[in-house]
C-alpha cells in the first residue's frame, strides 16, 4: 500500500497526489496529515491533485474531510491543480467540497494561504 508523501515548506505542508487514490490510501493520508499538522503546527496545507484524472465520490468526500480536520487543527487547506474533468465529475456527483478552498496552481495556492494567514493575524 502506497503512502502519499507530506513535505514541509516553512509553515505549510505540501501534499502532491500523483497516483489514483484507493480508499485505503485516502484514509491513511487523512490520518498522516492530521498527525503532521499537530506535530509541526503547520498553518496551511496545499494538496496538489494536478496528476489526478479521476476522482470518485469517496475521494471527494475525503478532500472535504481533510480540510475540515485541518481547520479544527488551525490550518487552512487549499486544493490546487484540479483538472477540468475532475471539477465536472465532482459537480455531477453533487459534491460541492464545502469549506475547501481551491486555486488553479501551487503558486496561487501559496498566495491564498499567505493572504489567509495575514487576515488571521489582523483578527479578521
Amino acid at each position: 500500500m502506497e503512502r502519499i508523501p507530506i513535505l514541509r515548506m516553512g509553515s505549510v505542508l505540501l501534499v502532491t497526489i500523483q497516483v489514483d487514490m484507493q480508499d485505503q490510501t485516502a484514509m491513511m493520508l487523512q490520518e498522516d496529515l492530521a498527525e503532521k499538522i499537530a506535530k509541526t503546527g503547520a498553518s496551511g496545507v496545499l494538496i496538489d491533485i494536478s496528476a489526478l484524472e479521476i476522482v470518485d465520490s469517496f475521494v471527494g468526500r475525503m478532500l472535504a474531510s481533510i480540510s475540515g480536520i485541518a481547520r479544527i487543527l488551525s490550518a487552512t487547506t487549499v486544493v490546487v491543480g484540479m483538472q477540468p474533468a475532475v471539477a465536472i465529475t465532482l459537480v455531477e456527483l453533487g459534491l460541492s467540497l464545502e469549506g475547501v478552498r481551491t486555486a488553479l496552481n501551487v503558486e496561487r495556492g501559496v498566495q491564498l494561504l499567505e493572504r489567509s494567514r495575514r487576515e488571521a493575524s489582523l483578527g479578521r
